[in-house]
């Protein structure tokens, strides 16, 4: 049997906001019953058909690095998390629904994924100062994913799906909002599902391209969040 191609995905974001829930959820198509607090990197495997259907079908893996730690680091657990950070052919980008400081510390995740060989202190937030341009030159696919859609009270959902559609326009990428308690979200046919398959499909046509180390580093200004 020939072997499989592989590509290399981030999983990004605070502390507690699901992401260890999320990668098992993606990989064993099984809700984590007991998740526990990432310390470093774990790395899981998901089986994938690109572009499923056509004429090019064809099977890969897809290694997810949950990479544990706050954006509040200290500047030696932010290098040590560096090394994690080449030869990335995609970036999740992971944010509690109903945290929104999580969603804020985004731009910084993505920054210090972007900017591994930098040492940013901070990163604009604000939709007036912060440069969207950049974002749509960046070669490597992202995709915003909200966690504990569950949890948010009905009356203020659209204000979160504002607060979300905002994120994805910044980052020139798709968002996906579920629960990781219920795999009903990633269901195939679902919008969610479709999303998916898609940044997939993008991801795995990076396996030609470079490591960050070699693209276009981001030059945002220093600010301090609101």
């Amino acid at each position: 049997m020939a072997s499989l191609d592989r590509v290399k995905v981030l999983v990004l974001g605070d502390s507690g906001v699901g992401k260890s829930s999320l990668v098992h959820l993606l990989c064993q198509n099984q809700v984590l019953g007991n998740p526990s607090w990432t310390v470093g990197c774990s790395v899981d495997v998901r089986v994938q058909d690109y572009k499923e259907g056509t004429p090019e079908e064809k099977t890969y893996y897809i290694e997810l690095w949950d990479v544990g730690g706050s954006i509040g680091s200290a500047s030696s657990i932010k290098s040590t998390r560096a090394v994690f950070y080449n030869s990335v052919n995609g970036i999740m980008l992971v944010h509690d629904l109903t945290n929104k400081k999580s969603s804020q510390n985004l731009y910084r995740w993505s920054l210090e994924a972007l900017n591994k060989d930098s040492s940013p202190t901070g990163v604009i937030v604000s939709n007036g100062d912060y440069d969207r341009e950049q974002f749509a030159e960046n070669p490597v696919p992202l995709l915003l994913i909200g966690t504990k859609f569950d949890q948010i009270p009905e009356n203020k959902r659209n204000e979160v799906l504002t607060r979300t559609a905002f994120l994805s326009e910044d980052f020139n990428a798709e968002e996906i909002n579920l629960d990781c308690t219920n795999p009903r979200y990633l269901a195939a046919g679902t919008s969610n599902a479709v999303k998916l398959s898609r940044f997939f499909d993008k991801v795995r046509i990076q396996t030609s391209m470079p490591g960050f180390t070699d693209r276009k580093r981001f030059n945002f200004k220093s600010l301090h969040y609101d």
